[in-house]
């Protein structure tokens, strides 16, 4: 049978997915753009995100009419499985790696099997099917921190990380299939231990493992980088230098009213202590303006934060009412134009500090690794995730190549491969 995947969301989806198409391929299933099964693993985290996963699923219905839809993920779990949409199998956060014996079991009747997640184990998971530039490994589910806007805990459960002997293990099969860079991912990556085994001590265990030329870890909370993550950090050049740390706000009041666990200065005094370490390190951050009772003040707030702080880029969401949680409760909600022009200003922002790094980096060296081979152009980022462009060879596709950087095509730095005109 053939099938196709749509996968809405967060990298954890995206792993989620690429887990299923691999048990599929390894039974025997075809991906196709003329499917018998369409899978769509959705997405809740806004009302945009419902939005869209609904939309899909019905196109996926009207397209291909005789296929079997199985719906899965965020939305399917915050809606307990009770959705008015044409699904014939329906999956929440949990049985993802079940999908083959739930489509091989379907009779024409739907099957549901979404279940709470307040006390779901780990779902342990791999992959052996991934191209040979960055693999991910997911090494933790859940959440914890319960801020007042996001509905994830309730959705996705509490924290559980996979056995460290796991993610090693894990690890050692993506480098000896030629993986170069392994990035870490969950939903509270860092919040990663298995019993007294920390975050810390897998980093220091990963860093080891030979053959391995990056390590990236895909979010981390401020909180998270403690003198311990931050000492390996400082000592292994494996970690690569970019690190992914949600702001939110630039706010105290509206951190305080988001149930962040810093306030703004915390945030700033640990950056300036990871840029002591690694000078050069692109921090890029989510923020969400037009949270209930943000003033203008508060949002003025948030910009000279985020100025302080040198963020290179900055992912922006207009904030989201998610029932359920203690946000949608509050007063004072915020007019959609208004969250609009705030949204509009810091992407402003975030482009000018993001060419303005792009720029700090013309003529000099940096190390790629190509993952597109385009119109005789090798594509790929850098360690610290700078989008490089430069005339090379497909062969040199995935291996790692040393240029010099000679101007900025947002979003490119256009780089020059040594002596590569003379091998033409």
């Amino acid at each position: 049978m053939k099938y196709k995947i749509i996968t809405l969301g967060c990298k954890v989806n995206e792993y989620e997915s690429e887990v299923m198409e691999n048990l599929l391929d390894n039974h025997g299933y075809i991906k196709s753009e003329n499917p018998d099964i369409c899978i769509v693993n959705t997405c809740t985290v806004t009302n945009q995100a419902d939005s869209k996963s609904r939309k899909t699923i019905r196109s996926l219905k009207r397209k291909y009419p005789n296929s079997i839809i199985v719906v899965a993920g965020c939305m399917i779990q915050n809606k307990k499985g009770n959705i008015d949409l044409p699904a014939d199998i329906i999956i929440g956060n949990k049985h993802k790696t079940d999908i083959v014996s739930l489509i091989e079991n379907y009779k024409n009747k739907q099957i549901n099997v979404v279940e709470n997640m307040e006390d779901a184990p780990f779902e342990d998971m791999s992959l052996n099917n991934f191209d040979l530039t960055r693999a991910y490994i997911k090494i933790e589910d859940g959440c914890d921190n319960y801020c007042s806007y996001c509905i994830i805990p309730y959705v996705r459960g509490h924290v559980r990380s996979k056995k460290h002997e796991k993610v090693i293990e894990e690890a050692k099969a993506l480098i000896e299939n030629g993986h170069k860079e392994i990035v870490l991912t969950g939903i509270h990556t860092g919040h990663y231990h298995d019993g007294n085994y920390s975050f810390a001590n897998l980093l220091k265990d990963l860093v080891k493992l030979k053959g391995l030329k990056r390590l990236r870890i895909s979010s981390i909370e401020i909180t998270e980088l403690n003198n311990e993550v931050l000492d390996i950090i400082k000592k292994s050049d494996i970690l690569v230098n970019h690190m992914h740390i949600p702001l939110q706000s630039g706010s105290d009041k509206v951190l305080k009213e988001m149930n962040r666990k810093y306030d703004k200065n915390y945030f700033i005094n640990k950056i300036e202590k990871i840029k002591n370490i690694k000078p050069d390190i692109n921090i890029t951050t989510d923020v969400i303006v037009g949270f209930p009772g943000e003033t203008e003040k508060e949002f003025e707030e948030c910009i000279e934060t985020i100025k302080k702080i040198g963020f290179t880029k900055i992912h922006v969401f207009p904030y989201s009412d998610r029932e359920g949680t203690v946000a949608s409760k509050m007063k004072n909600k915020i007019d959609g134009n208004i969250k609009k022009q705030r949204v509009k200003k810091l992407l402003e922002i975030s482009k000018e500090n993001e060419i303005s790094y792009m720029n700090n980096h013309l003529n000099k060296t940096l190390t790629f690794i190509p993952e597109v081979y385009e119109d005789g152009y090798l594509i790929g980022h850098s360690a610290n995730y700078l989008l490089i462009k430069a005339k090379g060879y497909k062969k040199q596709l995935k291996e790692e190549i040393t240029v010099k950087i000679s101007k900025v095509e947002y979003p490119y730095l256009i780089g020059s491969i040594k002596d590569f005109e003379k091998n033409i």
